[in-house]
C-alpha cells in the first residue's frame, strides 16, 4: 500500500457512510470554511451536481464539501443531506439573508450489485458528515467504494471488487493528496510492472484475462450500458491556487487514472475528478509540479483502493487479495 491520505491536507475531513442493507454508500470531503475548487469530467456518461459552478468563468470561488456516492443518479440525493448538515451549522456562501452551502457531487453506478432500490439518500449524506474526521481515511470497501467493481468490459460475470483509496505526497513545503472511488469498466494495472492487480478474470476465474491484450487479439467488448461504471475522486493540495489553476490540476490528475486503468474514460464510464486548493501552506504552487504530483497520488490511490477492497463472494465478486493478485 502507498502511504498517505487526503486528510494529510490540513483543513480537510473525510467521512464515509456504508449501507448495511446492500453494497453501496457515499463519502464526503468536508471543507466547511470554504476552499477553492475545480473539476474535470472525462467519462462520457457522468452523473454530477454543481460541476458547472466550478467553471472558472462562473462566480462562486469556493466549495464547502464534495460528495462521492454510489447509487447512480439516485445517489445525488445524498448531497441534500450534506447541505442540510452544513446549513444547520451556518456554513455556506452568504446570499442575502441566507447562507447557501456549495456541495458539488459525482456518482458511480453500483445498482447491479444487490437490490437496486437501495441507494444513498439524504440521510446517508448527513451520516457521512457526522462521521467525518481528520484521521487517516479508511480505504477499501467503504463509503462510495462499497459497491464499486472493476474489469467489466468483457462481461460483468468476469468482474472483481473495486473500492475507495487514498494517498499523499509531500515535496518541500507542499502536500498533494488524492481520494478515489474505483468503479472502472477496465482493468486496474500496476504501471511499474504492467501486471493486472484487479480486473477481468479468465474463464476459470483464477487468472487475469487482461482486457487490453484481449482487445489487441481481436476480442470485442460486451455491450455495456452507458454509465455502468465510473471512477470518481478528489485531488487536493495545501498550495495556493486560483480556481482556473485548480481546474487544470484536476485535468492533469486524470493522467494518473490513465496510467493504471485500462481502458479509461470510456463511453460506459463517467470519470470525474474534483480538485481542492486550501492555500494553508502559504506557498504559491508551481502548477506543473503540483499537477504532476496530483497524477501520481491519483494513480497510487487507485491501486490502494483495489488492494484494500474486500470481496463479495455471495455475488461472485472476489477482491485482489482473494485472488492473490494484490
Amino acid at each position: 500500500m502507498f502511504p498517505g491520505s487526503l486528510t494529510d491536507i490540513a483543513g480537510l475531513k473525510v467521512g464515509h457512510h456504508t449501507d448495511t442493507r446492500r453494497p453501496t454508500g457515499c463519502t464526503v470531503v468536508l471543507c466547511e470554511q470554504g476552499v477553492v475548487a475545480g473539476v474535470d469530467v472525462r467519462g462520457a456518461a457522468p452523473g454530477t451536481r454543481e460541476t458547472d459552478l466550478l467553471d472558472p468563468r462562473n462566480v462562486v470561488e469556493q466549495v464547502h464539501a464534495l460528495l462521492l456516492t454510489g447509487g447512480s443518479a439516485f445517489g445525488l440525493a445524498a448531497a441534500d443531506g450534506v447541505m442540510r448538515w452544513l446549513d444547520e451549522r451556518g456554513f455556506g456562501v452568504a446570499v442575502g439573508p441566507a447562507r447557501v452551502p456549495i456541495v458539488p457531487a459525482a456518482v458511480l453506478f453500483d445498482l447491479w450489485v444487490g437490490d437496486a432500490t437501495i441507494r444513498p439518500d439524504c440521510a446517508s449524506g448527513y451520516a457521512a458528515c457526522d462521521a467525518a474526521t481528520a484521521a487517516p481515511v479508511t480505504q477499501g470497501s467503504v463509503g462510495a467504494g462499497t459497491g464499486a467493481t472493476v474489469g467489466k468490459l468483457l462481461g460483468p460475470e468476469r468482474a472483481m471488487k473495486g473500492g475507495i483509496g487514498s494517498a499523499s505526497l509531500k515535496v518541500g513545503a507542499v502536500t498533494v493528496a488524492a481520494l478515489v472511488a474505483v468503479n472502472a469498466v477496465g482493468d486496474v494495472v500496476d504501471p511499474t510492472s504492467g501486471r493486472v492487480v484487479a480486473g477481468a478474470r479468465d474463464d476459470g476465474g483464477a487468472t487475469p484475462l487482461d482486457i487490453m491484450q484481449s482487445i489487441r487479439s481481436g476480442r470485442l467488448p460486451e455491450r455495456m450500458l452507458n454509465g455502468m461504471s465510473t471512477t470518481i475522486g478528489v485531488v487536493a493540495t495545501d498550495a495556493a491556487l486560483t480556481k482556473a489553476q485548480a481546474a487544470k490540476m484536476a485535468t492533469m490528475a486524470h493522467d494518473g487514472l490513465a496510467r493504471c486503468i485500462q481502458p479509461v474514460h470510456s463511453p460506459a464510464d463517467g470519470d470525474t475528478l474534483f480538485a481542492l486548493a486550501t492555500g494553508d501552506s502559504d506557498v504559491v504552487g508551481d502548477l506543473t509540479t503540483i499537477g504532476a504530483l496530483a497524477a501520481e497520488v491519483c494513480m497510487r490511490a487507485v491501486l490502494n483502493a483495489v488492494r484494500a477492497a474486500e470481496g463479495l463472494p455471495a455475488l461472485g465478486l472476489p477482491s485482489a487479495r482473494d485472488q492473490g493478485w494484490a
